[in-house]
């Protein structure tokens, strides 16, 4: 059973538009190339939460555990610059 993951975190604006090109041509490709990463998109947030959200389709908490996810997860370039990070889990009952 695939569960749904989302991601939500704020960047300061002088960041934003560096940290968006990071995360459509380097991050979401990186994951997807992971094990167990099936699908990701990118949303903006436009009231109650963080800005940015991003939400990931995977095959379970094993696509986690992978030494491909290990070697790119986070934030890269942007770690220091992240506020308001969460991250909820779903599964379907």
């Amino acid at each position: 059973m695939t569960q749904t993951h989302i991601v939500f975190v704020d960047i300061d604006p002088e960041h934003e538009a560096a940290f968006d090109e990071w995360y459509e041509t380097r991050h979401l490709p990186d994951i997807l190339a992971c094990p167990g990463w099936l699908d990701a998109r990118r949303e903006k947030c436009i009231e109650g939460g963080p800005r940015h959200v991003a939400i990931y389709t995977i095959t379970g908490p094993e696509a986690y555990e992978t030494p491909e996810f290990n070697a790119i997860k986070g934030f890269g370039p942007f770690t220091d610059k992240i506020r308001n990070f969460r991250r909820i889990r779903l599964t379907r009952s």
